[in-house]
């Protein structure tokens, strides 16, 4: 089963080229179906079957992983035996027609626009470090990226003149997507000290031995300015999911916002409409004088 996982996970990385991050989540998921099948005694992937499968998932949801976690567990499983199916492997899908249980849908934790402001609009040192790590912010919060695209991003993809950038997002797709005046003056400032570095090749965002980026460093830049600027965690995630909530609550244009983030399918995008619409509500109950009822009022 091991030999047959590594033979996937290689068709991941140079057929399919899935990110790294993705190929790990898979590789790490389908690590748990060979550990249950080995206490099963199930000694192939042509052994397990969708009971076996459906008995795993339950005693996974009862230890607490939530329906996100068994839903990309379940994906990894379908991938798995697609190409398993492929290969001539197997002739069966364990995990097909089989859903996770139904969890409660988290909302995204987002910056409202005066915890963003404060964010970005503190001053700013002339320094390597701290125009670079400004530049990630206001890109970020600009754009929508995600962590990957923005690792990924050389100056090439840049085009500050016409306000764009080039971005590379999942399943190899190409979009372009404005970069606003705010983000366009913090890239310029950050490329002037930039060129004062030693670059070892054409990467955006380098450090100051003047290689690119990981993408572990700019998390703990991103941790350290919400500590800093907010005194609060901050993730690029966070950024993203703010860039669309205040997008999608000027402009109301959900097609717009699933364009710009570069999902596949808009109903990922309607959660901001959740965000969006727990916004309207709290401004109700803050404006409207009849929004609120004296306690022990009856019906």
């Amino acid at each position: 089963m091991n030999l047959q996982l590594e033979a996937y996970c290689a068709h991941l990385r140079n057929e399919r080229q899935v990110s790294v991050h993705t190929q790990q989540a898979y590789r790490r998921d389908l690590n748990k179906v060979i550990d249950f099948c080995a206490r099963q005694n199930l000694n192939s992937w042509a052994d397990l079957h969708i009971q076996h499968l459906r008995q795993m998932v339950a005693r996974l949801h009862h230890d607490g992983q939530s329906s996100t976690s068994l839903a990309r567990l379940l994906s990894a499983v379908r991938g798995l035996y697609r190409y398993l199916n492929r290969e001539g492997l197997c002739q069966h899908d364990p995990a097909a027609g089989l859903a996770p249980p139904k969890g409660e849908r988290r909302l995204p934790k987002t910056l409202d626009t005066d915890r963003a402001l404060q964010l970005l609009d503190g001053g700013v040192d002339d320094t390597f470090i701290a125009r670079r790590d400004h530049a990630i912010l206001e890109l970020f919060y600009s754009s929508g990226l995600r962590l990957s695209e923005l690792v990924n991003l050389d100056r090439a993809h840049l085009d500050l003149g016409a306000g764009l950038v080039q971005v590379l997002g999942k399943g190899n797709k190409t979009r372009i997507l404005p970069v606003g005046r705010k983000a366009r003056e913090a890239l310029q400032a950050w490329l002037q000290q930039r060129g004062l570095g030693t670059p070892s090749d054409d990467a955006l965002f380098i450090s100051r031995q003047g290689g690119r980026l990981s993408p572990r460093a700019i998390q703990q830049r991103l941790k350290l300015a919400g500590q800093r600027e907010l005194g609060q965690h901050l993730h690029p995630h966070m950024l993203r999911h703010s860039f669309a909530s205040h997008v999608l609550e000027s402009s109301q244009d959900l097609r717009a916002v699933q364009e710009m983030l570069g999902h596949a399918d808009i109903g990922t995008t309607q959660i901001y409409t959740h965000l969006d619409f727990q916004h309207l509500a709290s401004v109700y109950d803050s404006a409207h004088p009849r929004a609120k009822r004296s306690k022990g009022t009856d019906s």
